[in-house]
């Protein structure tokens, strides 16, 4: 629950809270500073992206998976297989020399625990980048999110902000990483301050708004400007859509929750250690490579199978053959030891999913095109896969440039497919990467609680402290 500040006349608003001025001069400092870090780790990890993209399979612009289909299927099986072996390699080595891929953010942040490293976060999320530009089936996104994450704590612990004022930062670089790379920033501020924090309040989208802008400005030198996916504008909803809106929120809920477990498993299952860890990514990736001869729009973090369906593209057996693969991939790519995003493989699946509800929907009440389907469709399974709607609602928004009514429709499906995966699945596609028994709630969510700790003394240490060892993620 919020304190809420009261000003002279006694009046109280529920958003403000006294922390917010307890931010000093010098975090706000740290905080452009995170940004500006943030930024750069996006421009960095995209090169590396863009680099082995060119590599192996000669792409420049366009569409990835058009560059990988114009070579032969063998190159493209044979890619995927190289990049599994670097995978399994390349982890093998991390985790044994190096003690840890760099930690998890969000454990970070939820357990109030920092054990961030920016070396190990650095060299993981370039390796990440090598396998994702090679074909695997994972977000880009992680690797400039995790490097945000860890500049900022860096930065926190460099200059000793209180334990409260770190992990804020550490959010704020996470959702700065995510909002550069994406060119998104006030959807990657929300991102920093629903999901990782738990709350909307002054106190947190402040400070994650303004380290946003500052990575967005300094992508902007480097990254694109425009749009992510280039689609056609909405018109205004339909009573049709409306009401396909509201049915397909459960049903899109049903899949998320479905997809989240599946996360959950291939988290819990994979290799972290030993032969397993160098031989199964390459197994994997092999039969990635396979999937893909028929299939080009399984590679890659999903971008391109996301405006496949929001341009209206394939017929109902594509789409259902697309929308039953892509989450065996992606599962298949984390059980076996990779690391990588899951924010685009979870909007290309609600993308896909949309399209073919949409297609049946259409036949029997026709009134909307194929794109509103698919954006409806990827916004309500990014609200029900990530558990934080308001996000999902900016993301999509963003992402697309669909800022006009049929906003409506999006956020009737997302209202709908966030309650029903909730009833079935608590985690979501983030807290179900985390290793089991780790807490699952923000470590700064409650600022009541906050207050009750600046007051209270701390209990005195009867044991001493456990050296804690970085999560490998």
């Amino acid at each position: 629950m919020i304190v809420p500040a009261r000003d002279p006349r006694g009046h109280a608003q529920p958003n403000i809270d006294h922390s917010l001025s307890d931010l000093s001069p010098r975090f706000w400092v740290l905080a452009v500073a995170t940004g500006v870090a943030a930024g750069v780790g996006a421009i960095a990890m995209m090169a590396v992206l863009r680099t082995v993209q060119h590599l192996a399979f000669s792409y420049h612009t366009g569409q990835y998976s058009h560059a990988a289909a114009a070579h032969s299927d063998l190159r493209r099986v044979l890619i995927l297989a190289g990049g599994g072996v670097i995978a399994g390699l390349g982890w093998w080595l991390i985790r044994r020399y190096l003690g840890g891929t760099g930690g998890s953010p969000t454990k970070a942040v939820w357990t109030g625990t920092d054990d961030l490293s920016v070396r190990n976060t650095l060299i993981s999320g370039a390796l990440s980048e090598v396998v994702i530009g090679m074909g695997a089936s994972l977000g880009r996104e992680a690797a400039p999110q995790h490097t945000g994450a860890a500049a900022g704590a860096w930065l926190a612990r460099r200059f000793a902000l209180p334990d409260q004022q770190r992990m804020l930062l550490i959010a704020c670089g996470a959702g700065a990483g995510v909002g550069s790379v994406y060119n998104v920033p006030l959807a990657g501020a929300l991102f920093a301050a629903e999901l990782y924090l738990g709350s909307l309040s002054l106190a947190t989208i402040a400070p994650a708004l303004v380290t946003a802008a500052v990575a967005t400005l300094v992508g902007w030198t480097v990254l694109p400007i425009h749009a992510i996916y280039n689609v056609p504008t909405l018109g205004f909803p339909s009573a049709s859509l409306l009401v396909w809106a509201l049915l397909v929120g459960p049903l899109l809920g049903l899949a998320a929750a479905a997809f989240v477990r599946m996360i959950g498993w291939a988290a819990d299952h994979r290799p972290t250690g030993g032969w397993r860890l160098a031989a199964t990514p390459p197994a994997a990736f092999t039969l990635l490579g396979v999937a893909a001869i028929g299939y080009p729009l399984l590679l890659g973090n999903g971008r391109d199978l996301a405006e496949f369906a929001f341009r209206g593209g394939g017929t109902l057996a594509t789409l259902a053959a697309l929308a039953a693969l892509k989450p065996l991939m992606t599962t298949l790519c984390l059980r076996s030891g990779a690391t990588g995003g899951l924010f685009t493989p979870t909007m290309s699946l609600g993308a896909v999913l949309g399209a073919l509800l949409g297609h049946v929907w259409a036949l029997l009440w026709p009134g909307a095109g194929a794109t509103a389907y698919a954006i409806i469709g990827a916004g309500a399974m990014l609200a029900a896969g990530m558990q934080a709607p308001v996000t999902a609602v900016a993301f999509t928004i963003e992402l697309t440039n669909s800022v006009n009514a049929s906003i409506v429709a999006i956020v009737l499906a997302a209202g709908g497919a966030m309650l029903v995966a909730r009833l079935l699945e608590s985690r979501s596609i983030y807290s179900a990467r985390l290793p089991k028994g780790t807490a699952g709630t923000p470590a700064a969510a409650s600022d009541t609680a906050h207050a009750r700790r600046r007051h209270r003394p701390a209990p005195p240490r009867t044991t001493p402290p456990r050296p804690t060892r970085r999560e490998a993620m």
